[in-house]
């Protein structure tokens, strides 16, 4: 561990002098990938400075308790400064056990977040507008921005599916583990019989990607323009503002049709396209580290089936974690950051656990 954290101490000092390089400045992509690794390696190596300070103190204090010449007032002020360097010394170096074990690389982004109606019908795209509204609610609360990149609404006033953008630091380390199926059971507003019925939706949360970090060639997109679709309105079918990019070589389509100009739906279908051919880049990368799976809450595929939310009983019930309360109401208002918190301690606690530390 320490030979990790002299490394680490080693490389921020070097990222510092780096920085300080006006030929860095002026590279712009290099200038951001050094703030960030150096944001990253702060806390760390700050957390070990201040431990091989206690060590320090330790060290000073043994040699006056040791001190045949010292006074014994002296002794007893050193003997309680080594207590307490003890003490601070212990508690620093489990944090830096935490500190270490490996971050997400993506936890600091923006994400993408795609949520699709699944079994169900219209009462499953019914509950993907009621998770749709809980995570622009909890967004709002966080002090996170909301953006549509694309939908796609039902005449009862629910989401085929819906493709947003949530913007702010950290939101990935946030919302990563909300990507599954989320289970709804109640009766439907559809249903006249008053039957409980069980329905899903899937939900997608995608590290948003910088167009620094994926190169498109131009020639393996095909870009058409079409006249919008949806559930009414007045500019729906009016002019030819839609936009969908088919990348070739992957077969993605994607389709934005939430702006009037093409040019912005345009923008708004390139920037989701580079997330999602970065979320499949990152994906093949993680499943060549199998060990990693065995330290994650959920593995985040999409097939996963992650949270039950029963209307009959008031309750959200987590699977993965063994999580319940009986807060819906206040659960769909945005009131999800006790769970989210729920998450992110297991998760680091399985991987602690898993550590050589």
């Amino acid at each position: 561990m320490f030979e990790k954290l002299r490394e680490a101490a080693d490389r921020f000092d070097k990222i510092n002098d780096d920085l300080s390089d006006p030929a860095t400045a002026n590279n712009f992509g290099k200038y951001k990938n050094l703030m960030r690794e150096r944001k990253a390696l702060a806390p760390i190596v700050e957390k070990y400075r201040e431990y091989l300070s206690d060590c320090s103190k330790i060290t000073e204090a043994e040699t006056i308790i040791s001190d045949q010449s010292a006074d014994h007032e002296l002794k007893e002020l050193a003997d309680e400064e080594l207590r307490e360097a003890k003490e601070m010394r212990d508690k620093h170096a489990e944090e830096l056990k935490i500190l270490l074990i490996p971050k997400d690389e993506n936890d600091d982004r923006s994400v993408v977040m795609e949520i699709r109606g699944g079994a169900g019908g219209e009462e499953a795209a019914l509950f993907a507008y009621t998770l749709y509204r809980m995570y622009t609610m909890y967004a709002a609360k966080a002090g996170f921005r909301t953006e549509i990149i694309n939908e796609n609404p039902t005449e009862l006033g629910g989401f085929k599916e819906v493709s947003f953008l949530i913007e702010g630091e950290g939101v990935y380390s946030k919302l990563k583990y909300e990507s599954g199926v989320h289970r709804v059971q109640r009766v439907p507003e559809t249903e006249t019989q008053g039957r409980i019925h069980t329905s899903t939706v899937t939900v997608a949360v995608l590290p948003e990607a910088e167009e620094i970090e994926v190169e498109i060639n131009p020639a393996d997109i095909k870009i058409e323009t079409i006249k919008s679709s949806g559930a009414g309105g007045q500019h729906i079918n009016k002019t030819e503002s839609a936009v969908r990019l088919v990348h070739i070589p992957t077969g993605i389509v994607i389709e934005c049709q939430d702006e009037r100009s093409q040019l912005r739906n345009r923008d708004k279908a390139m920037r989701l396209l580079r997330t999602r051919l970065y979320d499949m880049k990152q994906s093949e990368q993680t499943k060549k580290i199998a060990s990693q799976r065995k330290s994650q809450v959920g593995t985040g595929e999409r097939c996963e089936r992650i949270r039950t939310y029963n209307f009959p009983q008031g309750r959200i019930t987590d699977h993965r974690i063994g999580y319940t309360v009986y807060s819906l109401d206040n659960f769909l208002n945005g009131d999800i950051e006790d769970l989210l918190e729920a998450l992110i301690t297991a998760d680091m606690a399985e991987k602690l656990k898993n550590s050589s530390y």
